[in-house]
């Protein structure tokens, strides 16, 4: 068998050349809008917390930019914590509520349906975070169509 004659990689090695960007850095004209939608459960896969990452990209190129949490994308905005709301049990707990938060403090708008709150996941509006806005089952068609009407980025997202 071969022997490898390569050093093992240190702390702080950089294992991709992370500083290359092959396209342009788009921004946002003004007055462009994005919407980024989830009907994905919270802590059951990656992509409810990378597309918040998107969405907050987005708001900082500029864009007016709303989240969408419907389905059971209503449960990543749903209060979180461990003893008490707020308290991290383990670390990523409350990666969700913290990356809404931030989305909300930078401009962006959070709306979660009602009917997904209430008839799926036997939640009220007060288990919300604060600043998301509750809408009602037949806005969420019209929020997409909105957007649509206002040529917007739209960002779906759908897990089973």
């Amino acid at each position: 068998m071969p022997v490898v004659k390569k050093a093992k990689h240190q702390k702080g090695d950089y294992l991709v050349d992370y500083e290359s960007k092959l396209f342009e850095d788009v921004k946002a004209e003004p007055g462009e809008k994005a919407l980024v939608t989830f009907h994905t459960v919270a802590f059951e896969g990656s992509i409810g917390l990378v597309n918040l990452l998107q969405a907050t990209r987005l708001i900082r190129k500029g864009f007016e930019t709303s989240v969408l949490l419907y389905g059971p994308g209503v449960t990543l905005g749903i209060q979180r914590g461990f003893p008490t709301l707020g308290d991290e049990a383990f670390p990523g707990h409350l990666n969700f509520n913290n990356q809404l938060g931030k989305i909300m403090s930078e401009g962006g708008k959070v709306y979660a349906c009602r009917f997904a709150l209430q008839a799926l996941y036997g939640s009220g509006e007060p288990a919300l975070m604060e600043g998301i806005q509750p809408i009602s089952p037949l806005d969420v068609l019209d929020l997409v169509l909105l957007h649509r009407k206002a040529n917007a980025f739209i960002l779906d997202t759908w897990t089973l």
